[in-house]
């Protein structure tokens, strides 16, 4: 089965015009601004995100595997800060103020400042890629994702010779994240990559799922998503980047070094300390499924970690 289609296997008959790729970017980049304003009154319908996922130009990373409905993947989600129940955020993120929003960029870097979201998507237009999910509890979900390249963000920074390590961080908010009121992990939420890792063209800012603007309770209006990784890599809601030279400590890890490891990569030969990492159930299916090294993508990222003893970064 083919996870993601690599260059070699794009026909010249796939590949888009320019002048027509051009102009469906642009589209995309406004859409997506009016449904992000539209998110405020309410969730799109999922007729209406199949119908704005179909006119996305989607990308050569892609997976072919079908999709998670789209109920599932907005009725389903870990974000603590709505609650600890996969049903609470989809319950509770209305609260979220989604606008206006701004990233603040810290650190080892030679523009750091603070960026409108505005600002930031009209510099990244965006496109769709259909990753898997997988999360370290024992389900996954196949998610077609909008959004931009990390790397492509960073560069616009031009982070030095000093930074080693990107670190992020969700909006601290306890009136309207009401799980932030209980101390179930260390607030705001914290994570973190290798400068490889956060460089690596599969690594994607998102900001929309199924052709509209990211939904509150998945990490409006901004998120990160790393498919290699278990899902709370991928941290929600981002307000802060900031350019490190040490390895930042992450909230999972903070909270129990012992399970939550920082690289966090998928490996099936690495159980959690509570259960197997071998299987896992994929949303709307009965049946579990054999879980892949690298979530699948070890052709595009295994060589990151060449000479690594992945047992012991976990």
């Amino acid at each position: 089965m083919t996870l993601v289609r690599t260059s070699s296997m794009i026909l010249s008959s796939e590949i888009t015009p320019e002048s027509v790729y051009r102009e469906r970017r642009r589209f995309m980049q406004a859409g997506l601004a009016l449904s992000g304003a539209a998110l405020l009154g309410g969730m799109p319908s999922a007729h209406a995100a199949a119908e704005a996922s179909a006119d996305l130009l989607r990308s050569p990373f892609s997976t072919d595997e079908t999709q998670t409905e789209f109920k599932d993947v907005t009725g389903y989600n870990n974000f603590y800060e709505f609650g600890t129940g996969k049903e609470d955020p989809a319950e509770n993120a209305h609260t979220l103020r989604i606008a206006p929003w701004s990233v603040a960029v810290e650190g080892e870097c030679a523009k750091p400042g603070v960026y409108t979201l505005e600002d930031i998507l009209k510099q990244h237009p965006v496109e769709e890629r259909i990753y898997r999910l997988r999360c370290v509890e024992g389900w996954s979900m196949v998610i077609p994702w909008i959004g931009f390249p990390l790397a492509d963000l960073i560069k616009r920074f031009e982070p030095n010779g000093n930074a080693k390590y990107v670190e992020f961080e969700t909006l601290h908010d306890p009136e309207r994240m009401p799980g932030q009121r209980r101390a179930v992990l260390q607030w705001p939420y914290v994570e973190g990559l290798r400068m490889d890792e956060a460089m690596h063209p599969l690594t994607l800012m998102a900001t929309g799922l199924y052709g509209a603007a990211m939904p509150k309770q998945n990490g409006a209006p901004i998120r990160l998503v790393v498919p290699w990784k278990y899902g709370f890599k991928s941290i929600k809601s981002i307000v802060k980047i900031r350019f490190v030279e040490q390895q930042p400590v992450s909230s999972w890890t903070r909270a129990a070094a012992s399970e939550y490891g920082f690289y966090s990569n998928v490996n099936p030969e690495v159980d959690h300390p509570r259960w197997s990492q071998r299987t896992e159930r994929r949303i709307g299916e009965f049946t579990k499924r054999k879980t892949l090294m690298f979530n699948g993508y070890a052709e595009q990222v295994a060589s990151l970690y060449t000479g690594m003893d992945l047992r012991k970064n976990f």
